[in-house]
């Protein structure tokens, strides 16, 4: 698959704002001035790096975590296809979490400099990459609940149905199944819960009828069931079509 129709997936994001002409999708495309594939648990940018660029997942998924000085993980975030892993460099130079990847990854770069150029060319998409850093702090958010407030049940139960509505609206769920590498080790990094715990929980959801998961693929069975035993409300994600009131049709 192309480097241009897997950074589709960015632009499909990024466009359900507002609309962009034809000159503004391009400009995205040439702003990206290298691609990199690696494998699966690889490193892709650390913890105080200063980075050259922002980095795109065009295939696969990342995630940005801490470590702990005893050597414990906590996952902050994940990246799928279409997602920017590290925006904040643009303004940031230091990233202040790590980045790798879960599963192996195509990974484009897009260059700081025209990056910068871009957002001063194009206002439109200014406002759309400044929406995605909101929307990123109310995941943040979100997340921070989780682990806070939420029993193990409902915490694993979050998170099953915001990948699958975030990996939805990209267009890679396939009826009510989706890829989901994520290990036991990794969701437990995630919702702060041991692996055992996670074991027991997925468990739970499986004999409840609400999931499948086996072979890295994910089946909801019963999505409204599921957001209602996670106390799931889906408005964080501004999934839904928020165009500007005085967006106008792309040229």
């Amino acid at each position: 698959m192309s480097t241009t129709l897997l950074a589709s997936l960015l632009i499909r994001k990024l466009e359900r704002f507002e609309p962009w002409s034809a000159d503004e999708r391009q400009s995205v495309l040439d702003a990206i001035d290298s691609t990199l594939r690696l494998p699966a648990h690889a490193h892709l940018v650390q913890e105080g790096e200063i980075s050259a660029g922002i980095h795109v997942v065009l295939e696969g998924f990342a995630c940005g975590y801490k470590l702990l000085p005893d050597g414990r993980r906590q996952i902050v975030s994940y990246c799928i296809p279409g997602d920017l892993c590290d925006l904040r460099v643009t303004l940031l130079p230091r990233m202040d979490c790590a980045i790798g990847t879960i599963s192996q990854a195509l990974i484009a770069r897009l260059s700081r400099e025209r990056f910068r150029a871009i957002t001063l060319q194009f206002p439109r998409l200014a406002r759309a990459f400044w929406k995605t850093a909101l929307i990123e702090q109310a995941i943040a958010r979100e997340w921070l609940i989780n682990v806070g407030q939420r029993t193990a049940f409902s915490r694993a139960a979050h998170l099953l149905c915001e990948m699958f509505l975030r990996l939805q609206a990209v267009g890679l769920v396939q009826e009510n199944t989706c890829e989901f590498p994520l290990t036991q080790t990794e969701i437990a990094d995630t919702l702060a819960l041991s692996t055992v715990h996670v074991n027991r929980t997925l468990m739970e959801l499986r004999r409840s009828g609400l999931i499948t998961l086996r072979d890295k693929q994910l089946t909801i069975h019963h999505l409204p069931a599921l957001e209602a035993a996670a106390g799931f409300a889906p408005g964080y994600l501004h999934l839904e079509a928020t165009l500007d009131d005085d967006a106008t049709a792309a040229t």
